[in-house]
């Protein structure tokens, strides 16, 4: 068995995945070789995949030939449902995820199913798919998902009696995955994901054996399952093998190429002129980012903007900007999101800004495809800091919307989802009432504003006056 995960739009990395599964299948009867994913393998940074509508990855997987593959949060949380309808009706590679339905019907999409039978050399193996449960996001989505575990524990109860090896594909987590494993005996095996756990040899929990490859297609799971000749499944060896040395395939990467062609010709489009450029700067204030925090505070209905200037990875020179430019200075697939937060947290957040530690700090997932996590670019307020005091008394006055903020009073803030999931600016997660704006991406919203006239005009007025 040959199981992948997380790979998110590591194309290099998947061609040599590729190459070396291609060579398996040519020294191992079919009949004898399974290969899965556990999910996140399409991630819209990536310009192949947003430019293609993830149209790459669907012929990567049949091009690769999976025999099943669990459905994870960048799937389903970086497309709407009418979105993934249109990238997956007419697949061949079973997307298999138990806990998940549309809000609208109580059914399944009809690209998904919840489990997987196959019959491999006489042995009924049942596979179930279960994701992470991003109830809020979801719900916005169309989808309502279902308690992993609850779901997990019913299909096994199930579908145990049918099959000979009963697997879990798990886009939850490892410490998930373990609990999974110690509550349900009747698992013989969970290939994880989500987390970019790295297993270099089975774990094994009570008499499930947990597998994981880590992330971005650094490593394949290569397993062996010894079957008796009853029928049942007896230990499980290999581990997950890196591919860093690993030769590419050339069919692979001339099929990306491809869909290279393809997404640059339809991101060429032009969406905005500027007639002077927008600057990004990390360590303190610039246009660009105070213009998102503009855009995400009127979309939002907040009284002020927070936005880090990390999210961008640089600034938009004069002239043209196309769906490409946007999509390379901005490839996180981040939303905007409302917050209540009280003055004084306000305050540290901005302090917290002004620190190199925190403008340097390097965030890894939650969404950002960023470098570091840069400055907090404001909307809606006006700040005096001294620079050459001591850390957390730099901030001299603030000033919402003309008044002087109020530390105990609570304030709406539109800002990024990022942040509400506990990274990079911790008093950001303090906000209470969270509300969520999905689909549209805060590159969408910058799109939008780079031709709002006035918005352009005012987000090169300063709101940090520093002494």
């Amino acid at each position: 068995m040959l199981h992948t995960n997380d790979l998110h739009s590591h194309f290099e990395e998947a061609s040599r995945i590729a190459r070396y599964i291609a060579q398996t299948k040519d020294a191992v009867d079919a009949d004898r070789l399974i290969v899965v994913d556990c999910g996140d393998f399409l991630d819209r940074a990536r310009m192949e995949t947003e430019g293609t509508k993830a149209a790459v990855n669907v012929a990567l997987l049949e091009r690769i030939g999976y025999d099943a593959v669990a459905f994870g949060n960048n799937e389903g949380l970086s497309y709407t449902l009418d979105e993934l309808n249109g990238i997956f009706h007419e697949t061949s590679v079973p997307i298999v995820c138990a806990n998940m339905t549309m809000k609208e019907t109580g059914a399944q999409p009809r690209w998904m199913v919840p489990t997987l039978k196959l019959v491999k050399s006489g042995i009924r193996l049942g596979f179930i798919g279960a994701t992470a449960a991003y109830e809020s996001y979801y719900k916005l989505l169309g989808w309502n998902v279902a308690d992993p575990f609850e779901i997990v524990s019913r299909e096994v109860e199930r579908l145990r009696p049918e099959v000979d090896v009963l697997i879990v594909l798990s886009h939850l987590g490892l410490r998930f995955d373990e609990r999974l494993a110690e509550g349900n005996p009747g698992i013989d095996l969970i290939l994880g994901g989500h987390t970019h756990h790295l297993l270099e040899v089975p774990l094994t929990v009570g008499r499930t054996a947990i597998c994981a490859a880590g992330k971005f297609g650094a490593y394949v799971g290569h397993l062996e399952l010894e079957i008796g000749a009853d029928g049942k499944l007896g230990k499980i060896t290999g581990g997950s093998k890196a591919t860093e040395d690993w030769l590419q395939d050339a069919g692979i990467d001339d099929l990306v190429g491809e869909f290279r062609e393809l997404a640059k010709r339809d991101m060429n489009r032009q969406i905005a002129l500027l007639q002077e450029p927008l600057d990004r700067r990390y360590d303190r204030e610039s246009p660009l980012p105070t213009l998102l925090a503009g855009a995400v505070r009127r979309l939002t209905g907040a009284e002020l903007g927070l936005v880090n200037a990390g999210q961008f990875l640089e600034g938009l020179p004069a002239g043209p900007v196309t769906e490409e430019t946007i999509h390379a200075i901005c490839p996180s697939p981040i939303n905007p999101c409302a917050i209540k937060l009280d003055g004084k947290t306000i305050v540290r957040s901005l302090e917290e800004s002004l620190l190199s530690e925190f403008q340097e700090m390097e965030i890894r997932g939650f969404g950002f495809r960023g470098k570091e996590l840069g400055s907090l670019c404001v909307d809606g307020l006006a700040i005096t800091a001294d620079l050459a005091q001591a850390p957390y008394r730099k901030v001299k006055s603030v000033y919402v919307n003309g008044v002087p903020l109020d530390p105990e009073r609570l304030y709406t803030v539109g800002t990024l989802d990022m942040f509400s999931f506990g990274v990079g600016y911790l008093g950001l997660k303090e906000g209470r009432d969270v509300r969520y704006f999905l689909p549209d991406f805060i590159r969408d919203l910058l799109s939008k504003a780079l031709n709002e006239e006035d918005s352009v005009a005012d987000c090169r007025m300063p709101r940090w006056r520093y002494e």
